[in-house]
């Protein structure tokens, strides 16, 4: 059997091998490809203009700096107190759970599961965000319905399938670890110890984590050798005939808003009705935040159910509009809830070799190597 195994494999590598110097000598020598690309080699206000819809709000691309105050900042003493405070599980209920379990440094900033993993092994229904350049975010939670730092970080601390404790009871809790006391007096003053002061420091830590600056960013600061051709191919397409320009723009790849991309579930499993559950709009229906597409690759799985966890099928998602399942006027008619894809999502037509260029520059936006080393927090 071997005989005839060895062969075989042999031929299929051949094929494979042989297929890919096809593309990209193909790709090398395409004339539109070719001028395409040069088009971007020069400073972004000479760019080819995205392809924006009317009435949609957006901004350039902006690169993000080195953070060259980074270690400075996490010497100031409530950056200090709110990191022991993010990896400590005694925050939790049952002392084994910490913000740093779904938000954890070496994934990202999440936890790499298609749902939060919480208290007594219980799941969540959301995939876990991931928490760069948290400051720079006008809203929290795939709904939007916390409008601060502060406000959100309560839901994960008192929720019972996440750390399912008592916010009453958390700075009661705290006050017991006498070694927290002076931590305490050197970010506020005193030593007292209350909520408000575990959440402001919390939420002063999370401010501090932010992206590292990718190839991507060089390239927009004039660095035109740090993206190939084929991503600086994508990064047109990615800004013209992919259409993703009108929901993810400007520095951080965000509208910040909310959109309907067709994967509400309605009346089936995984059914989730996102931000309706809110504001109850029935136009709200199916909306979840538009996330960053920074640092990507360690931000997997992808969208609000964590469902996606390959960028070829989210590209093929994308690219077949996902109108499918738009109910037809009747259906609207008699049930007002029957949730409608937004418009800005549209059939793309993407070619293999535009969808592959796309993939490529997509994964150029990771740029974040460093990963914290967890603190050791007070214990007694």
């Amino acid at each position: 059997m071997n005989k005839y195994l060895i062969p075989f494999i042999a031929l299929i590598s051949l094929l494979l091998f042989g297929f890919f110097p096809a593309v990209k000598n193909y790709t090398a020598n395409n004339p539109t490809y070719d001028s395409i690309v040069q088009l971007y080699k020069k400073p972004i206000q000479q760019w080819p203009a995205p392809t924006i819809d009317e009435g949609v709000t957006w901004n350039e691309f902006e690169s993000i700096p080195r953070d060259s105050t980074y270690f400075k900042t996490h010497e100031l003493p409530e950056v200090i107190l709110g990191k022991m405070l993010f990896f400590d599980p005694k925050l939790s209920k049952s002392n084994q759970i910490s913000c740093s379990t779904c938000h954890d440094p070496e994934l990202g900033w999440a936890d790499r599961r298609r749902v939060g993993l919480g208290n007594d092994h219980l799941q969540g229904a959301r995939n876990t965000m991931s928490l760069f350049n948290i400051a720079d975010r006008t809203s929290f939670f795939w709904d939007g319905r916390a409008s601060s730092l502060e406000d959100q970080l309560k839901e994960p601390i008192s929720a019972h399938h996440e750390m399912a404790m008592n916010i009453d009871s958390v700075a009661f809790k705290i006050a017991k670890i006498n070694d927290y006391k002076p931590l305490f007096k050197n970010a506020f003053g005193s030593e007292e110890i209350t909520f408000n002061k575990i959440a402001k420091a919390l939420a002063t830590f999370q401010k501090t984590i932010k992206s590292q600056p990718s190839r991507f960013d060089k390239f927009i600061d004039g660095k035109h050798d740090a993206l190939t051709n084929q991503e600086i191919f994508g990064m047109h397409v990615f800004r013209t005939k992919a259409r993703c320009m009108n929901c993810h723009s400007g520095k951080h790849l965000t509208d910040e808003s909310f959109h309907n991309i067709g994967l509400t579930y309605y009346k089936r499993d995984y059914e989730d009705l996102g931000r309706y559950e809110i504001t109850k709009l029935p136009e709200d229906v199916g909306k979840f935040k538009t996330p960053s597409l920074r640092d990507l690759i360690l931000t997997r799985p992808w969208m609000h159910n964590g469902l996606f966890d390959n960028l070829e099928g989210v590209v093929n998602l994308y690219n077949s509009g996902m109108h499918m399942i738009d109910p037809t006027p009747e259906q609207k008619k008699q049930d007002s809830l029957y949730p409608v894809t937004d418009e800005l999502l549209q059939p793309l037509n993407l070619t293999k070799e535009e969808k592959k260029a796309l993939v490529a520059f997509l994964e150029s936006l990771n740029g974040t190597q460093f990963k914290m080393r967890r603190p050791d927090f007070p214990t007694k």
